[in-house]
């Protein structure tokens, strides 16, 4: 018996976090190294920073995105989360 899913390819997907507060470049590299560290991130990416608004951040992830933990990692580098 062969398992099926096994040669079912995963297909990356990206989620947007908006995340609040952030205001230079330091709290990007922030943002960005605690959400690497959320099980499947491949990649984070900050394209328009709102310096002290709401700023969307893409998280690409090599599968469904556990936003719970993607919200924890926002809100340890000390900035607000909605996902």
């Amino acid at each position: 018996m062969t398992d099926s899913t096994a040669d079912t390819p995963v297909q990356n997907q990206t989620a947007k976090i908006v995340v609040s507060g952030m205001t230079c470049g330091h709290c990007v590299a922030s943002v960005t190294e605690e959400l690497k560290g959320v099980d499947g991130v491949l990649e984070v990416r900050v394209e328009d920073l709102v310096k002290g608004g709401d700023t969307d951040v893409f998280v690409e992830s090599d599968g469904p995105l556990d936003l719970p933990a993607a919200r924890a990692a926002v809100e340890e580098a000390g900035y607000a989360a909605a996902v």
